[in-house]
């Protein structure tokens, strides 16, 4: 019976559920021996959320009262369970019914609102915060406000996490939850003005009127949260305590992002700039500080390519600046060498082997000129300089890079035979008398012609640009410019090539059914248009990205937006 008690509770089929409870009332509160089941109201409550659901658990919580406070082998009420699984509707469903329950505690003796805010859902957070009078009974200890405020920050749910240190502003000195916003660097993006907003400044500003202030600051929740705790901090802490306190925080770091260096690694390991920002401000002298493999925090971004806390180096002045870059770590690696091996991180948001040697390489001619000229030729203790290793760990990119470019020439190579076949075999044959096409007087006939001219010449530049890069002895600086605009020139002429055949395709219909079917050639000059689309889609983000890579790359390093020291420090 219990087994066809939880097939029912499982699809919301009270009629099912009502006559087994008929027949057994005992099974209503009979808790099952397994530590995942128990009673049948928990059974209910691990079901998704539909309306046969809900009116199942509805209809079990009518026939209880003191009973829903019954626990399962492992001192979980249902309504725990509801709260961990993020179940909204069924845990407000139990709480009106008995309000207790949001005091009773579960697994690990955590409150549901601590187990909701671990792995439950936003809304049900906001609403069992309120229900339980913001934490503030007395069966409710700093530990367990600790925890729920951790998990809150944890999950992102920061405006609930700002309003527990509202309610509760002895939990700034848990200076540790700057772990978790070290590890979290889209939390500290800028949301950007929304289109309507900027028109109504710009019209402001037209008229001659003062636009309205709008600060994106204030908005940013993640940043009031770090600001309350490394205010705290360094109103309450010697430099010596903070040092060690950010450098050894591996009790709140999730294993996966641990680094030896505590807060300040895992920081700059996710390229969170803001945060670091945020406490370079402050203390300065974070920028010098080392972990234990000799490692500062800008070695640590060159090593995972993020230029934003790289650039920072721009800002810090010529002395600190080279004090930083003369830093070696265990091995006698220098910054130079550290951008000379092969970033993953790189390699996995880098489409083409060829665009990631270029970009490897401007990274290398960068810090290159950063660093102090008689560190450039500098050996490590396996007696390398940064070039050779940087020559080491990259020459698989070039092979792979002009291995890809083969691909592309494979496809030039067809369109050219295409094209020049074309020519010569043109829609409705030659006139015997002297020879010349016999549309050769229709405008069709025309685009025919010149869209397969367009197709042969551009297919035949593609190529000749593809074989240009195969048959040449290319350096790996030469993916710096030359190889990218190679690249970018064969695909561009290559997909002209291919929106110009399709063209020739569709004109050839025009030609020979412009009189009777005319419809058909409509037709399938629409369905010609669907390889041109996909093949722009497709390439779409390469070529943007060859582009950017070649024109754009000299604002990667260096900007003239600064961000450290463009607004007073923030304590």
């Amino acid at each position: 019976m219990l087994v066809r008690l939880y097939e029912a509770s499982t699809v919301g089929d009270w009629e099912t559920g009502k006559i087994i409870l008929d027949k057994c009332p005992d099974l209503l509160l009979r808790v099952d021996p397994s530590p995942n089941f128990g009673a049948a109201l928990h059974m209910a409550t691990e079901a998704d959320e539909t309306k046969f659901t809900l009116n199942f658990v509805k209809n079990l919580v009518d026939m209880m009262e003191e009973d829903l406070e019954i626990k399962n082998r492992i001192s979980n009420t249902a309504f725990w369970l509801a709260c961990l699984a993020g179940n909204t509707r069924t845990a407000l469903i139990m709480i009106k019914k008995n309000p207790r329950l949001l005091d009773i505690r579960g697994d690990n003796e955590s409150f549901p609102l601590c187990a909701c805010a671990s792995s439950g859902t936003y809304d049900l957070v906001k609403i069992l915060y309120n229900y339980s009078q913001k934490m503030k009974g007395s069966h409710w200890t700093n530990e367990d406000r600790s925890m729920t405020l951790f998990n809150c920050m944890d999950r992102g749910f920061f405006d609930v996490a700002l309003q527990i240190l509202e309610d509760h502003p002895e939990l700034a000195d848990k200076v540790l939850m700057l772990a978790i916003l070290a590890g979290k660097p889209d939390a500290f993006n800028r949301v950007e003005k929304k289109l309507i907003t900027r028109i109504i400044q710009s019209t402001f500003i037209f008229f001659g009127m003062k636009a309205p202030l709008i600060t994106e600051d204030d908005s940013d929740d993640a940043l009031k949260l770090l600001k309350i705790f490394w205010g705290h901090a360094t109103k309450t802490m010697t430099y010596d305590e903070i040092t060690s306190t950010i450098g050894n925080p591996f009790s709140l770091i999730p294993e996966e992002r641990q680094d030896s260096f505590g807060i300040l690694g895992v920081a700059a390991k996710m390229g969170n700039t803001i945060f670091l920002v945020e406490l370079i401000r402050t203390y300065p002298a974070l920028m010098v500080l080392q972990n234990n493999d000799g490692l500062t925090i800008f070695h640590i971004a060159v090593m995972h390519r993020h230029q934003d806390i790289y650039n920072l180096l721009y800002e810090v002045g010529s002395i600190h600046r080279n004090d930083i870059c003369r830093l070696s770590d265990n091995s006698g690696n220098n910054m130079l060498h550290l951008v000379g091996k092969t970033s993953k991180e790189r390699a996995a948001k880098t489409s083409g082997a060829s665009l990631l040697m270029q970009r490897e390489l401007l990274w290398f001619k960068d810090v290159e000129k950063m660093i102090p000229p008689y560190l450039r030729e500098a050996k490590n203790k396996y007696g390398q300089t940064p070039y050779e290793l940087f020559a080491k760990e990259n020459e698989d990119l070039v092979s792979k890079g002009l291995e890809w470019m083969k691909d592309c020439m494979v496809v030039a190579t067809l369109i050219v035979t295409v094209a020049f076949a074309v020519a010569f075999t043109v829609p409705g044959g030659y006139n015997q008398d002297h020879g010349s096409p016999i549309f050769i007087h229709d405008c069709t006939f025309l685009v025919f012609v010149i869209a397969d001219a367009v197709s042969l010449i551009s297919s035949s530049t593609s190529l000749l640009m593809f074989l240009s890069v195969l048959t040449s002895q290319h350096d790996q600086r030469d993916f710096m410019y030359s190889l990218p605009r190679k690249l970018m020139i064969g695909l561009l002429t290559l997909f002209i090539s291919v929106a110009a055949l399709m063209v020739t395709f569709s004109a050839s219909f025009f030609v020979l059914y412009h009189k009777g079917l005319k419809w058909v050639s409509i037709l399938i000059a629409a369905f010609a248009t669907v390889p041109v689309i996909v093949f722009a889609l497709l390439q779409r983000h390469l070529l943007v990205d060859m582009f950017r890579s070649t024109y754009d790359s000299r604002y990667l390093f260096n900007p003239k937006k600064r961000m450290l020291y463009t607004t007073k420090p923030s304590f």
